[in-house]
């Protein structure tokens, strides 16, 4: 499982970041252009009415007390949605941190061991890319070095990041509650991660989860430093 998964951590490995700023940089002066063309496909593709075809939406409900909608398109990655609906279904996400996630980048979750290398105990997908554009909110699989690695990690991307088109597989967007995904606590980790209470389709009509209460306030003693103006 580690040796499968060992760049689902590595969604963007080390060695691909180069790379991807490079390409950022040499298309800085086309890339707004190439976004709004972008963006105007995408959303004639998605459905943003949360009341239709609830069966291909997916809730987060986060740790931040927000839930996300994000509309799975299957006409995208049939298998890779209904992995996804099919781990949600089972409660894998349940109690999942962002154990990845980059300011100005991507949100990544789907691991049970919050650790970037591991996956669930089904087998790992075949790639599906398609022509669909990594914008705003575009949710996409996680893999490993094989393009036919991903296994149930995701993540959700800030801003546009073309330079990922065909080499993840794109299969949803966020249709409600960016902001909430724009919350979410930075790290590789995080210290304190933000984490999914509960996934769950729409059509299965689950309560709002309990929130996580707060961490008690413990009570520390004050000492000298505590005291003292710092040092100029």
């Amino acid at each position: 499982m580690i040796k499968r998964m060992i760049a689902a951590g590595a969604l963007l490995s080390a060695a691909m970041l180069p790379a991807m700023a490079q390409a950022q940089e040499e298309g800085a002066s086309a890339e707004p252009a190439v976004a709004a063309e972008a963006d105007t496909r995408v959303f004639k593709s998605v459905n943003f009415n949360l009341s239709e075809d609830r069966d291909d939406i997916l809730f987060l409900d986060l740790s931040n007390g927000e839930r996300v909608a994000i509309r799975l398109m299957p006409s995208w990655a049939p298998n890779h949605v209904e992995r996804i609906k099919t781990l949600a279904r089972s409660g894998f996400y349940d109690g999942v941190i962002f154990h990845r996630v980059i300011d100005g980048f991507m949100a990544q979750t789907g691991d049970p061991t919050g650790t970037g290398q591991g996956g669930s105990q089904l087998p790992d997908l075949a790639e599906e890319f398609n022509r669909m554009p990594h914008i705003r909110g575009t949710v996409s699989m996680a893999r490993a070095a094989s393009e036919d690695s991903a296994n149930s990690q995701f993540f959700i991307v800030f801003y546009p990041r073309f330079s990922l088109d065909n080499r993840y597989t794109n299969f949803g967007r966020v249709i409600s509650n960016m902001a909430a995904v724009d919350a979410i606590t930075r790290g590789e980790p995080p210290q304190n991660p933000t984490r999914v209470l509960q996934a769950s389709i729409a059509s299965d009509n689950k309560p709002v989860p309990a929130r996580m209460a707060p961490a008690p306030v413990q009570d520390e003693a004050v000492t000298a430093d505590m005291l003292s103006a710092p040092a100029s």
